[in-house]
């Protein structure tokens, strides 16, 4: 069972659990820690015997600052994918800011890889219920996937109702693919083991078994991390909520080492090579 490896390129200040203390405008005021971050997993993910090649999904924001990354990710063998431009969440966003957002980003991304660029995840997974709206401007944009929908109850984001499953979205202007990240169903819920604050605040055998347990149903699971998540001596961000703080900082240490033997203990590809093989 070949399963999706995916990385949401973007830096430690930037996130959406952060985004009440620190302003877009700010964004530049910060050290900026994304490019080594970046390579860190890069390199893990050369470090098997048989490479692993991942889809990542990078902030048009980060692309523009720091041009020379995203050719560097293709350069190693992998699949560029759309973060969006600004890292603002969907349900923040009107109809034309976002289609203006996504189309801004995918351009960048274009000339910087070279690629054909048809992957999608929304910063925080913040397409929801409310912003259905969202994968008929992705298409007609130019995407033919997304990996937004998350099937779970969270503040922040979230469907618990959206299949678990890959699945097709039809849109008056077409349909789009849909990889939600990993989840399990226990006593009536799904819980979600794709990875994030989730691969770092579960016992990494907890993960593994949920992993291997939708691999048993027949199934390919997304896995996701952003490379922040491999430095644990980022700068700490001040005034942040109690419950953001745990969220972003929880098992920081961990990650590289965790992450080593996922590599190690299933067998991961492209997003677009498991929805588009013969692509």
């Amino acid at each position: 069972m070949r399963n999706a490896f995916s990385v949401d390129v973007e830096d430690y200040y930037q996130v959406g659990a952060f985004a009440r203390v620190i302003s877009f405008d700010d964004w530049d005021k910060w050290e900026s820690r994304v490019v080594t971050n970046t390579r860190r997993i890069l390199d893990i993910l050369d470090s098997v015997s048989n490479p692993v090649k991942a889809t990542f999904f990078v902030l048009g924001w980060i692309a523009e600052r720091h041009p020379n990354l995203v050719p560097e990710i293709v350069s190693r063998g992998h699949e560029i994918a759309s973060h969006g431009f600004n890292h603002q969440l969907v349900y923040e966003q009107t109809e034309k800011i976002f289609r203006e957002d996504v189309t801004r980003a995918r351009q960048i991304l274009q000339v910087q890889s070279g690629q054909d660029v048809v992957g999608f995840r929304a910063p925080s997974f913040s397409i929801v219920k409310r912003t259905a709206w969202a994968h008929e401007i992705l298409v007609e944009s130019g995407y033919k996937y997304d990996s937004s929908v998350f099937p779970i109850h969270h503040d922040l984001h979230g469907n618990p109702d959206a299949p678990r499953e890959i699945h097709t979205i039809k849109t008056n202007a077409g349909s789009i693919q849909e990889f939600p990240p990993a989840v399990v169903r226990l006593l009536g819920q799904n819980l979600p083991i794709g990875g994030g604050g989730y691969f770092r605040f579960f016992p990494y055998f907890v993960t593994k078994m949920c992993l291997r347990a939708v691999n048993k149903q027949n199934l390919p699971f997304v896995f996701y991390i952003h490379p922040w998540e491999t430095d644990p001596t980022q700068p700490r961000i001040p005034n942040a909520p109690l419950k953001s703080r745990f969220r972003h900082y929880v098992n920081l240490n961990r990650t590289t080492k965790r992450l080593k033997k996922l590599i190690n203990d299933f067998n991961f590809t492209t997003i677009k090579n498991i929805l588009f093989p013969e692509n």
